[in-house]
C-alpha cells in the first residue's frame, strides 16, 4: 500500500474510533501495531558529552568546518523560489566554499587546499603522495530525493515510480527541499578552476530510478560557456535520462554484500566504480525514518538491487530505522565502508543554505537563528565527524522535530566498525573487517559548541565554526 493511501486509511480509522494511536509514518505505525516499538521520543545522546569514540580522519584528524553567512540567503518565502539568483548570492556561496577548503586544510589558497586534499587521500590509501593527475575521474554524489518530476520543486504526490512522474500520473505537490544549485556550481567551479580537474572527468549523480537532477542545477553549470563546464556529466535515474543526462549501468563485478543477510546484494553504477575519487555533497536535513539524512544516507541514491526494486533504496529502509535499539546493525556502515563509496571519498560537504524540515518537506526558517534561514555549509574529511556535528546542530533546532529515536546508532557503529556494539562483522566489499571509519562524539553544549579537540584533547572532533 502506498504511503499516502495508508495514512488516509489510518486517519479515517482514527476518526471512526477504530484505532487509538498517534498518526505517524507508516513504517513506525506498522511497528507499533506489531508491538515492536514505543512512540519515538526526541533524540537524546546515549553517552555523555565530549566522550569521543573512533579514530579521526583527515589532515587534521576529526576536523569539521562550519560556516554560516546570512548574506548567502535572502528569499522572503513568497516571491519566486529560494534557488533564484535574486535569492541566493552566488558570490557569497563561492566565498563560503573557499573559506571551508582553506580552514579544513590549513592552507592560504584554494589551489594549495585542493592539492593537500588529493595528496592526503592518496597517502592514506597507500597510493603515494601525488596530487590530482589529469584524467582521474571524480564522482559528486548529491541528494535529489525530492527531485522526482521534470518540474523542479514539485513531485508526484504518491512518489509514483516509472513514467507516471512525467505526466498523467498523480497530481504533483510543491516540495522544495532540494540541493542548492549555487552550492553545486561553487564546488564544480573550484574543481575546474582551482583543482585543475577537466570537466569531462567530473560527474554529478543521483542514480535512484525516479530521481532527476533538475534544470536549476543543470542549466547553471551549462550557463558557463567555457568548454570545461560544457563537458561536465550528469547521471540520473532512468526516468530522466534526457537533455544531456545519462542513466546508470550497474557494475556486477563490484557488489555490496551487506553484513546482515536480510539485506540483498546490491550493485553500484559502473560510472562510479570507474571513478578514482568521490565527493559526497549531502544535505543538512532531518529524516522521518532515520532521524537524520546526512552524508552516510546520501548513498541510498547509489545502489541497485536487481531482485528488489532496481535503482531504489527500499531494500535498505528497515536496517536504518531510528526506532532500532542502540547497538544494532546499520546498513549505512556498509555503504560508508565500501571501497567504491566511502573508500574513495576524498571530501564530505553538507549543504545547509536552505534546509528542509524533513525528507518529504519544504525549507524552513530556524528558530535557533532567530527565524532566519540556516545559511550554512559544512566540510570535513571525516564522514563520522561531519555527521556527528550535523546531528548536534539539528537536534538543537526546535523546528527540526523529526530528529528522534536512536539517530546516532550508525555513528557509534561506524566509529567502532572494527568492533561495533552490535557485534556485526562489517565487510561489505569482501576485503576484510573494517577499521574505524571516523570519530564520533557530541559537543559540550549548544552555546559553546566545543568538542574534545577544541578543549585541548588529543582525540575526538575539532569544530571550526564561523557562525
Amino acid at each position: 500500500m502506498r504511503r499516502r493511501c495508508f495514512l488516509r486509511s489510518l486517519a479515517a480509522a482514527q476518526a471512526a474510533g477504530l484505532v487509538h494511536m498517534p498518526l505517524v509514518l507508516p513504517w513506525e505505525a506498522i511497528a507499533q501495531q506489531r508491538g515492536a516499538m514505543a512512540p519515538v521520543e526526541p533524540f537524546k545522546p546515549s553517552e555523555e558529552a565530549n566522550h569521543p569514540i573512533g579514530v579521526g580522519q583527515g589532515i587534521y584528524p576529526g576536523r569539521v568546518v562550519w560556516i554560516r553567512d546570512a548574506n548567502a540567503t535572502s528569499w522572503d518565502g513568497a516571491a519566486g523560489h529560494w534557488w533564484d539568483d535574486a535569492h541566493t548570492n552566488q558570490k557569497v556561496v563561492h566565498s563560503m566554499t573557499s573559506r571551508l577548503l582553506q580552514n579544513l586544510t590549513g592552507r592560504k589558497h584554494d589551489r594549495q587546499a585542493w592539492d593537500a586534499l588529493f595528496r592526503s587521500f592518496n597517502n592514506a590509501h597507500k597510493a603515494g603522495s601525488s596530487g590530482y593527475r589529469p584524467g582521474e575521474r571524480i564522482a559528486i554524489k548529491i541528494n535529489c530525493n525530492q527531485d522526482r518530476s521534470p518540474e523542479w520543486g514539485t513531485m508526484a504526490s504518491d512518489s509514483a515510480p516509472s513514467g507516471a512522474a512525467r505526466g498523467g500520473g498523480p497530481p504533483r505537490v510543491a516540495q522544495n527541499g532540494l540541493p542548492s544549485p549555487h552550492a553545486v556550481v561553487a564546488l564544480v567551479t573550484e574543481l575546474i578552476e582551482m583543482a585543475g580537474v577537466r570537466g569531462e572527468d567530473i560527474m554529478i549523480y543521483d542514480a535512484t530510478g525516479i530521481r532527476n537532477i533538475g534544470q536549476p542545477i543543470y542549466t547553471r553549470i551549462r550557463a558557463n560557456s567555457h568548454p570545461e563546464f560544457q563537458a561536465v556529466k550528469f547521471l540520473v535515474g532512468a526516468d530522466y535520462n534526457l537533455g544531456g543526462r545519462m542513466s546508470p549501468t550497474p557494475d556486477m563485478m563490484h557488489p555490496i554484500q551487506f553484513s546482515k543477510g536480510e539485506v540483498p546484494i546490491g550493485y553500484l553504477p559502473r560510472q562510479v566504480t570507474e571513478a578514482k575519487y568521490m565527493i559526497n555533497m549531502a544535505l543538512l536535513r532531518p529524516h522521518g525514518m532515520a532521524g537524520v539524512t546526512l552524508t552516510a544516507k546520501n548513498h541510498f541514491g547509489s545502489v541497485h538491487f536487481p531482485n528488489d526494486g532496481g535503482w531504489s533504496p527500499r531494500a535498505l529502509h528497515s536496517s536504518v530505522l531510528r526506532t532500532q535499539r542502540m547497538g544494532s546493525y546499520n546498513a549505512l556502515v556498509d555503504l560508508v565502508g565500501h571501497r567504491h563509496l566511502g573508500g574513495k571519498t576524498m571530501l564530505y560537504l553538507l549543504d545547509g543554505l536552505y534546509t528542509a524540515e524533513h525528507n518529504e518537506g519544504s525549507v524552513f526558517r530556524w528558530a535557533s537563528f532567530d527565524g532566519h534561514w540556516a545559511s550554512s555549509m559544512l566540510i570535513s574529511q571525516d564522514p563520522v565527524a561531519i555527521d556527528s556535528v550535523a546531528l548536534d546542530i539539528l537536534r538543537n533546532e526546535p523546528r527540526a522535530t523529526e530528529v528522534r529515536g536512536n539517530a546516532d546508532n550508525y555513528l557509534h557503529e561506524a566509529a567502532q566498525a572494527a568492533k561495533p556494539p552490535s557485534g556485526t562483522v562489517y565487510n561489505s566489499d569482501g576485503r576484510g573487517t573494517l577499521a574505524s571509519l571516523g570519530v564520533h562524539e557530541h559537543w559540550n553544549n549548544a552555546t559553546a559548541r566545543k568538542y574534545s579537540r577544541n578543549l585541548g584533547g588529543k582525540e575526538g572532533i575539532e569544530l571550526i565554526a564561523w557562525v
